[in-house]
């Protein structure tokens, strides 16, 4: 039965307007271009990804400060190999710790927690160098022991490197020597020509006014 009453039939004749469609299209005012965004990870391959929960120990007020929650990997370089240690918190992605994985460094299990470890680092997070003291917690004992695991392989994998850029560093240093000694005695060689070039001259001469007396 249809419905006398105006302000329902109104009512009925505006959700009709509403759903229909016109099919137009409205254009944007502003056209966004895509602008592509470098993490300074492009060339670097993830070897451990692991949610964490991540403290650096405040000296000031002797007691540890959370720095963060987020995504802790470990990013190996693919041309010089190196490896280094991100932290980004979860939702804003910014950086939390940010240092690199080198032969003398060591981490070890947080006293009274099996879930949390320690280490210490020179941290680049804030933009300059930091010696830090850093406690990170991870939801299960799992992934706490291959966190720990990968950090001491990947300390252990640099000590070789180390010692391979050290040598290389003294192979260049001998080569270097070399080519010095080599020049100067290149140096001498050219000295002792001339020197003879010199006598014969002189020689030349002399020759040359006793022949005129």
């Amino acid at each position: 039965m249809a419905s006398n009453d105006p302000e329902h039939k109104e009512e009925e004749e505006t959700t009709a307007a509403e759903d229909e469609d016109t099919g137009a299209q409205v254009a944007p005012i502003v056209k966004l271009e895509e602008v592509a965004v470098s993490t300074g990870e492009e060339d670097e391959d993830a070897i451990l990804d692991l949610k964490a929960k991540l403290y650096r120990f405040d000296k000031d007020g002797n007691q540890w400060k959370e720095r963060g929650a987020g995504s802790v990997r470990f990013l190996k370089h693919k041309k010089t190999e190196k490896v280094r240690l991100v932290m980004r918190q979860s939702k804003t992605l910014k950086i939390c710790a940010n240092h690199l994985i080198i032969p003398t460094m060591s981490v070890q299990e947080h006293a009274g927690n099996d879930k949390s470890c320690v280490w210490h680092a020179a941290d680049f997070a804030d933009g300059e160098l930091k010696d830090e003291l850093f406690c990170i917690r991870f939801a299960s004992v799992e992934n706490c022991k291959k966190f720990m695991e990968t950090f001491q392989e990947v300390a252990e994998s640099q000590k070789g490197k180390e010692e391979n850029k050290e040598a290389t560093n003294a192979a260049d240093l001998l080569e270097n020597l070399s080519v010095e000694d080599k020049k100067e005695e290149e140096k001498v060689e050219v000295k002792e020509v001339k020197e003879d070039a010199t006598e014969k001259v002189d020689e030349v001469k002399a020759a040359d006014s006793e022949k005129k007396e």
